[in-house]
């Protein structure tokens, strides 16, 4: 893989954030670490977001992003639920990994891929949700983030990553029995 493509003032070229790198097979590329967050209701916290460059395209997702320099899966999947939701917790919150999957997409317009973990936890929907972390590419395409009952995100016909998230959600609900499973790429 290449080195991140910046300008002369060090941030990304791509508009992409940082972390972002062309890989062999020509697509921006990076791994991320996401959380399936249930609350005691089993409700699923996810996020809205839209393409910057095609607005109308908005899809709802897992919290996460990318996996810093030198930073664990784990770890980084316990920052970002941080950075993004404001919720505080620690590595043993979290099980997993309990999903992977190799993501591609179209954003930015570019084509990008990313190799993604997936950790489980459970936490409370009282706690107050926080945007105060998200970086200014976060405030630019993320326009919600709200707790799903998983009937109503089915019912809803709403664009939703992983496709068949809240089936996958249902699966976990009586906790992980340890098998990571593997979606099918491309995704």
């Amino acid at each position: 893989m290449s080195e991140p493509e910046t300008t002369d003032g060090g941030e990304p070229a791509h508009g992409l954030g940082p972390g972002w790198v062309v890989g062999a097979d020509g697509l921006h590329f990076r791994r991320g670490a996401r959380a399936i967050l249930l609350d005691e209701s089993d409700r699923l916290l996810l996020l809205r977001g839209h393409d910057a460059d095609a607005p109308h395209r908005q899809w709802w997702f897992t919290v996460g992003g990318g996996i810093d320099r030198g930073e664990s899966d784990l770890d980084a999947a316990v920052r970002e639920v941080r950075e993004e939701t404001g919720l505080r917790l620690g590595p043993e919150d979290l099980v997993g990994p309990v999903l992977a999957r190799s993501a591609v997409f179209d954003f930015y317009a570019r084509t990008c891929r990313q190799d993604e973990v997936f950790f489980l936890g459970r936490v409370s929907s009282a706690t107050p949700l926080t945007t105060a972390g998200w970086t200014d590419l976060e405030r630019d395409v993320v326009d919600d983030l709200r707790w799903w009952d998983l009937a109503e995100l089915t019912a809803s016909g709403a664009t939703v990553y992983p496709r068949e998230l809240a089936a996958l959600v249902r699966g976990l609900l009586g906790g992980w029995d340890g098998v990571l499973r593997r979606l099918p790429d491309g995704e």
